[in-house]
């Protein structure tokens, strides 16, 4: 009863978290889950060695990263034959505490995942009286996200009785829904003008014929003409406009960043580093296939990907880079065709600098 209160508290607590949030996936979602198993007794216990007992029951977790899980589990069994009187069946109760590490990347389509946690097991017996145990548990599985928020899950979790010392196994199914997450947002980045390289106060003690702050004797261009910007050495430089810009296709209702585009992000990233006073807006696009609000999402993470690429791969500031999407509502290319709609799915950004050239 106690264990049940414990959990009770927790799941409350993470539903009260996430009440005031959106439907999202991603770091802070919520997932809920009914499902429904079938539960493999280990040999040596008093069940018939081919029951099948049936597990039904619901899951609740809590999205620590965008990969990583925190799921709470409880379980009604239904349908276990004892070996001595297989026309009776008896029945008992299953909670668990997971970690759930989710591969790939949120989003609609196929995550693969892998699990491991400690549950607790209480079955009736034949006589009367409960058979309790403490269990170890490792599973893994898929998830299919159909859309943004819910799921089809299959998967088989290995059981291991501390208390017996034996192993079992289950299998199952189940269908859930997530709310609550961040889709990355976006964030406003000041704008940072270059500053022109200041003066060289010129020393008291010495020569200067040209009059640009550079003393004669280390002065490479002797003949500047006064009034005009010099650097270190004596010689007029000029600012010129310097530009990177970058195109990123997607393909259709993805999210992911395909490999053919990581050199193109590198090339970004290392502008942003040969500048490391610019910043730039990463701008996510998609064709018109579908709801305007499920595209305007779906553009949000492909800014967002592109973005965690350039932070995390590339080691851009998490603060030069903001992040929006704009659904369908900015086309470069005519939606009739496939070939427009292609061009359409796409993330954009550019960076702007001013490069120090001598004249």
């Amino acid at each position: 009863m106690k264990l049940k209160n414990t959990l009770g508290a927790v799941i409350g607590a993470l539903l009260a978290g996430a009440s005031s949030t959106v439907f999202a996936q991603g770091q802070g979602a919520v997932e809920g889950e009914i499902f429904a198993n079938r539960f493999f007794a280990d040999s040596t216990r008093d069940y018939k060695h081919d029951s099948r007992g049936k597990l039904f029951g619901g899951t609740l977790g809590y999205f620590l990263t965008d990969d990583v899980e925190l799921a709470l589990s409880y379980g009604r069994y239904h349908d276990i034959r004892l070996k001595e009187t297989p026309s009776s069946k008896v029945h008992g109760e299953d909670f668990s505490l997971t970690s759930i590490y989710h591969f790939g990347t949120p989003g609609a389509g196929l995550r693969p995942y892998i699990s491991a946690g400690f549950g607790h097991q209480s079955l009736g017996q034949g006589g009367g009286g409960r058979d309790r145990t403490t269990q170890g548990i490792i599973g893994a599985g898929l998830k299919y996200y159909v859309g943004e928020n819910f799921f089809l899950r299959a998967g088989v979790d290995g059981l291991y009785n501390f208390d017996r010392g034996d192993s079992e196994w289950q299998a199952g199914l189940g269908v859930g829904f997530n709310f609550g997450g961040s889709s990355g947002g976006t964030r406003t980045v000041a704008q940072v003008t270059p500053q022109p390289a200041p003066i060289p106060t010129p020393l008291a003690a010495c020569a200067d014929s040209d009059g640009d702050g550079v003393c004669d004797d280390v002065d490479r261009c002797p003949d500047t003409p006064h009034g005009v910007e010099v650097d270190a050495d004596g010689c007029s430089v000029q600012f010129v406009p310097v530009r990177a810009e970058l195109d990123v296709k997607f393909d259709f209702d993805k999210a992911q960043v395909k490999p053919e585009s990581q050199g193109d992000i590198k090339s970004l990233a290392d502008f942003m580093h040969q500048y490391p006073q610019t910043s730039t807006k990463v701008e996510g696009h998609t064709d018109s296939t579908g709801a305007d609000a499920y595209n305007q999402r779906l553009s949000e993470r492909r800014a967002n990907a592109v973005k965690q690429v350039l932070v995390n791969q590339y080691g851009i500031d998490p603060s030069r880079v903001d992040s929006a999407g704009y659904g369908k509502t900015r086309p470069i290319a005519d939606n009739a065709t496939k070939e427009g709609r292609a061009l359409n799915r796409r993330v954009e950004a550019q960076v702007e600098a001013e490069k120090e050239v001598r004249q």
